[in-house]
């Protein structure tokens, strides 16, 4: 059975870092090991402590690029890793429905959430609804004309890490280090499967992106 760990990440997040913690214990399958990351400011630490959750805090702003690349290639020791943001947060089923999956990335739907989230809704032409929620519904495409998988799917360690990890793309304004980090596994052969159902809660609010 493959080993999992699900690496809920801060940058400034601490008040809502609860709800990701809870809906991780709360899984119908536990992961083998959570891991809170704190990336420079110290606001996560006193709820990791809380839940008895290994925390690391980083004395300074690595920025997500550099965090996220630390932690997969020097702290994972696990088969499978999920990261997830610390203001968002998983259904109950979604680590076990996931596992499943006999594949290098699995990816799911998406329920939008927060008090930006019809905004970020209308803007993307999100328009069904399912529980209250918007779902965005993603549809698999060419990977190098525009990413189709979110950040928090959970993948193949060891590819992840034979591929080079992480990186930002040098060509965008953003830094779309999921994006690169797809096009990177799925071009060394790493096989892919959606779930067409929500399993990760995004929440639009006024921190997002900050930095």
């Amino acid at each position: 059975m493959a080993t999992i760990t699900v690496v809920i990440a801060s940058y400034r997040y601490g008040h809502l870092i609860s709800q990701a913690i809870e809906s991780i214990l709360s899984q119908t399958k536990r992961p083998d090991k959570i891991l809170v990351v704190d990336d420079g400011i110290g606001d996560v630490k006193v709820h990791a402590d809380r839940y008895g959750i290994e925390c690391i805090e980083r004395e300074r702003n690595l920025g997500t690029v550099e965090n996220f690349q630390d932690i997969l290639m020097n702290r994972v020791e696990s088969d499978r890793v999920l990261f997830l943001g610390a203001d968002n947060w998983l259904r109950q089923d979604a680590l076990e429905l996931m596992s499943r999956q006999n594949a290098d990335i699995v990816s799911s739907d998406i329920a939008i959430t927060g008090e930006l989230g019809d905004i970020f809704a209308q803007r993307n032409n999100i328009i069904e609804v399912m529980s209250g929620y918007k779902i965005w519904r993603f549809i698999e495409k060419d990977i190098n004309k525009g990413n189709y998988i979110h950040g928090s799917s959970l993948y193949n360690v060891d590819l992840a890490k034979k591929v080079g990890g992480y990186e930002a793309n040098p060509n965008g304004i953003n830094t779309e280090e999921d994006w690169m980090l797809w096009k990177k596994m799925l071009q060394e052969g790493a096989s892919h499967i959606h779930i067409k159902e929500p399993l990760l809660y995004y929440r639009r609010h006024q921190m997002n992106f900050i930095k």
